[in-house]
């Protein structure tokens, strides 16, 4: 019976201290989980800790997902305990809240609200299985990930002054995350190099999460005692009166930068304006990488220099700002001007590409010269420069994130619709919404304009610097996946991979930024650039994780100095420092085209292969501005210095933004992360169907990307095999993507990217339904002309070892070249004993020439179909398979060359005799699964239809 009793303030029916809130929820949380693991133990021990791979003896301990999943009775008996965990949970975040609520203060609002988010989100992967629904259980345990973080740093924030509990918390707290390293390391040591035994080390560690999840909750216990229920605070805690841990630490540290942000309140209107802010940025972004793409379209098509290349040249459009009078125009114009940039967002709804592209430069023209415009307006407002360039950057990691999230490829550029997944009116809209808000304020007046700082330093080397930083930012780090993509040595995976490492790279990024608005003096430093040159030259010269490490830095160090270089250059001649910084940026661009691309340029081959000499030129004029930049007179460097105080309520909103980028980014990985479950179109059968495809850099004949309608033909095709070529696009002229990325996330497929981008290759790629079990690349002898990329990989098919070649032979114009590659190659494809298959662009006519050593005894191949006499590039070559059928397929708009496909049957003995190998045979007497699909024949399907035979060929 509750106890009755009155006092002054009325009777009281039920009285209980408020730690047993906290202990109910704890006792309660920590039964649902060990219950669970107990029966499960008990009644199936070797079902839940059997994973894909591995076993009992090899695995044994279980996972949590595996204990609390979809097995009867443990499933219910976490369920039942986790629905009455449920209600002190809700208890447990009103509590917390009318401890920590002061007048005026959101932060124990946001905290609150992520803690009945987090608990809602809690019953949503409980109840919803992967079984269930995966995409939603993924969602809510995601977001239940996601929301962690702020809850567990609100709470320390606002923890009340009480030494053991603050204790406990950062202890518990750094356990936490902490952990989530070896959990992620062991994860892939599971996922991707299938170590036995890793899946029970991971499963510790994950039981530890809960253990150390519920127990920084269990700490509410110490500071509940304040309350008494039915509700009622008999210390005077919650009445905002005693100071918490978070105001002793502003009142210790006020004179401090980072204490000085985060003590402002939070208002809703500068918030959205902050978000505009960056969303122009962007916008801005998105343009820039997407015109290089449009502008590599006509040489590919024109197969040489076309013309429209002048149109790089967009940038340069700051030269302007050197006549006073164009300058005052346009800066008191820049809502018009960015109004302008705008154009290029409607790109896509012109077919022509030649129109498309004027309309894009046009775009570009007028973004860049916006930009110059808006940095130079601000240079006499520290705080509001400031603003602007936090804007920029951090509008290149959301791009970055962005092209995170949809495969390297951006929504709103005019080389998408609809159709191939882009969201450009949405884009559209959102880009004027973010421009009427983001100029709503006017610049300084002319009379204004950082005429103070104007003579700090040089202005040309202060350009130069521009050029350099924006090379770096536009080439490495406009998608997260690129510098991935230079340290990228093949299979066994010794090194990180696109998703979910991305996100490393965004990090990465987004803490360089926070250092450089931080500490400015160190992001200007002539140590902090060392340590940037060491990143680069580790990036250049190692590969792997060595290299990626140089990468992280380089990352970090480009986005602290945009900082203090693009401030130094605003507040010096525009049309020097922006001006000339695009025209040597764009220097930069053509030579980082040209080391690749030397046969088709005059002087090309002087910087053949010389990567090396392009990032040593980007750190040198990086240096120039950081001298230019240290340069600054002490009264200009203390003037911005003391601006801080004006714009530490504005910078908190930007942070923010980072904030929200990088949780989107650490999802997104998740949610990329290798199934490594894919299956074969005819595992029954025992059929391998593998293709020869060159992609012609995944634009189309009418300039679309093409990833789409390359998925859907490939998977109708039902190939489980298929060597991609000129698939190398991680450049700026190429839109820094990776078309491989797209296409084995949806097909369920293993990828090989082959030789990096460093490798100075046009590429070669390999996706497989089967595990590559190894993979080397191989740059094959190219005296004269280009260099030609190889890819050897070992599958494991059904269990048994098959080598598969990719490989792109040099031009016509060079029978040297070719003649040497092609001893090379059938060297190497003569040297394995396994099985082999070569996929490959041969640049030969059947029976002639160097075709006879690639079908030879040296590499011990034959041809797909010795009868097929109208080929030139694209050849299919087998030793020691039983091959069953061949196909052409054609191309549609999609590209400038066929499809060719043909089928193996695994497990059976190859037939030597030419004569009865070569027999062919109808297809009513292969069997249904054997077949190729039948829609592809007569008219096809979207211009894919088989022809030169009109018909697949078959052979017994």
């Amino acid at each position: 019976m509750a106890p009755k009793f009155k006092d002054k303030d009325g009777e009281v029916l039920l009285s209980f201290s408020g730690k047993w809130i906290s202990w109910a929820h704890t006792a309660a949380a920590y039964s649902a989980f060990i219950s669970a693991l107990i029966v499960g133990v008990s009644l199936h021990y070797h079902k839940i800790v059997q994973n894909e791979y591995w076993g009992y003896p090899e695995e044994w301990f279980p996972s949590v997902s595996a204990t609390i999943g979809d097995r009867y009775p443990e499933r219910s008996f976490f369920m039942l305990f986790i629905a009455i965990t449920s209600g002190p949970r809700f208890v447990l975040v009103g509590l917390w809240y009318l401890l920590t609520a002061r007048p005026n203060a959101t932060l124990p609002k946001f905290v609150a609200g992520m803690g009945i988010f987090r608990t809602l989100t809690c019953g949503g992967w409980t109840y919803v299985t992967s079984t269930d629904d995966h995409d939603w259980h993924d969602i809510f345990m995601i977001s239940y990930l996601v929301a962690t973080l702020p809850w567990t740093l609100g709470c320390l924030a606002l923890s009340p002054a009480n030494a053991k509990a603050v204790k406990y918390r950062k202890y518990l707290a750094s356990a936490f995350f902490g952990t989530l390293v070896p959990l992620i390391y062991f994860f892939i040591q599971h996922k991707v190099h299938k170590v036995a035994g890793a899946y029970t080390i991971y499963a510790f560690f994950e039981w530890a999460l809960i253990l150390f999840d519920v127990g920084f909750d269990a700490v509410t216990a110490l500071d509940f005692d304040t309350f008494e229920l039915v509700v009622k605070d008999v210390k005077g805690s919650s009445k905002g009166n005693n100071k918490m841990v978070a105001d002793a630490v502003l009142e210790k540290e006020k004179d401090k930068q980072v204490g000085q942000v985060f003590s402002q309140s939070f208002v809703w209107a500068e918030a959205i304006g902050t978000a505009a802010d960056v969303y122009n940025g962007f916008v801005f972004w998105s343009m820039l990488t997407s015109l290089g793409l449009l502008v590599w379209y006509f040489p590919l098509w024109h197969m040489g220099i076309s013309g429209y290349e002048v149109m790089v040249m967009s940038t340069v459009s700051p030269f302007m700002l050197a006549n006073r009078r164009l300058r005052s125009l346009v800066v008191k114009n820049l809502r018009i001007c960015h109004f302008s940039a705008l154009a290029g967002l409607l790109a896509y709804q012109v077919t022509d590409p030649v129109f498309r592209l004027f309309i894009v430069g046009f775009a570009v023209w007028m973004s860049c010269l916006s930009w110059a415009a808006t940095w130079y307006s601000e240079g006499g407002q520290p705080g509001r420069l400031e603003s602007k360039i936090s804007a920029w950057t951090i509008g290149l990691i959301a791009s970055s994130v962005v092209k995170f999230a949809w495969q390297t490829s951006n929504p709103i550029w005019p080389t998408t619709h609809a159709s191939n997944g882009g969201w450009n009116g949405i884009g559209l809209i959102l880009a004027i919404l973010a421009v009427i808000r983001s100029t709503r304020k006017v610049p300084t007046a002319g009379s204004d304009l950082a005429i103070q700082g104007r003579r700090e330093g040089s202005s040309v080397l202060a350009g130069l610097g521009i050029a350099g930083l924006f090379f770096g930012l536009h080439s490495l780090l406009s998608d997260s996946s690129t510098m991935i993509l230079w340290v990228w040595e093949g299979y066994p995976v010794r090194g990180p991979i696109s998703a979910p490492h991305g996100a490393w790279t965004i990090a990465a990024m987004g803490g360089g930024l926070i250092l450089g608005l931080f500490a400015e003096d160190i992001a200007r430093s002539w140590t902090f650039y060392g340590i940037g040159c060491i990143g680069a030259a580790m990036l250049t010269l190692y590969s792997n994780w060595k290299g990626y490490y140089g990468a992280l830095i380089l990352a970090a160090y480009l986005m602290a100095a945009s900082v203090p270089l693009i401030g130094s250059a605003a507040r010096k001649s525009p049309a020097t420092t922006f001006g000339l910084g695009f025209l040597a940026y764009n220097f930069l661009v053509l030579f980082h085209v040209w080391v690749v691309a030397y046969a088709f340029v005059p002087g090309g081959p002087l910087v053949r292969e010389h990567t090396d000499w392009v990032m040593t030129t980007m750190m040198i004029f990086i240096g120039c501005g950081v001298f230019s930049s240290m340069s600054s007179t002490p009264a200009a460097q203390r003037k911005r210095f003391n601006a801080f105080l004006n714009s530490r309520k504005q910078r908190s909103y930007y942070l923010y933004v980072l904030g929200v980028l990088q949780l989107l980014s650490v999802s997104i990985a998740y949610l990329r992360f290798p199934t490594y479950d894919y299956v074969p179109y005819h595992k029954d059968e025992k059929i391998l169907t593998a293709g020869i495809w060159t992609i012609h850099f995944s634009l189309d004949n009418d300039m679309w990307s093409s990833e789409y309608r390359m998925r859907d033909v490939i998977k109708e095709l039902e190939i489980d095999v298929i060597g991609l070529l000129e698939s190398d696009l991680q450049r700026i002229i190429m839109g820094n993507r990776d078309t491989t990325q797209f296409l084995a996330e949806d097909l369920g497929m293993y990828v090989d990217y082959g030789p990096g981008p460093n490798k100075h290759t046009w590429g070669c790629a390999l996706l497989s339904k089967f595990p590559i079990v190894n993979s080397t690349h191989h740059l094959l002898p190219s005296p004269v002309g280009e260099l030609a990329p190889a890819i050897h990989a070992t599958l494991d098919v059904y269990g048994e070892l098959i080598d598969v070649f990719v490989f792109h032979s040099g031009q016509e114009e060079d029978p040297e070249d070719r003649r040497l590659q092609t001893e090379y190659l059938s060297k190497l494809m003569g040297s394995t004993p396994r099985p082999s298959i070569l996929l490959s662009y041969l640049v030969t006519k059947p029976w002639e020439g160097n075709y006879n050593t690639y079908v030879s005894d040296i590499s011990g191949m034959h041809d797909i179909d010795p009868t097929d006499w109208d080929r030139w590039c694209e050849y299919i070559l087998y030793k020691g398979l039983k091959r069953t059928a061949y196909a052409r397929v054609s191309r549609s708009t999609i590209t400038d060359t066929e499809i060719q496909v043909g089928k193996f049957k695994i497990g059976e003995p190859a037939i030597d005799r030419p004569d009865l190998r070569n027999a062919r045979i109808a297809e009513s007497q292969v069997p249904e699964g054997e077949r190729f699909p039948q829609m592809f024949r007569g008219e096809g399907v979207r211009g894919h239809a088989y022809h030169v035979f009109n018909e697949p060929r078959y052979f017994g």
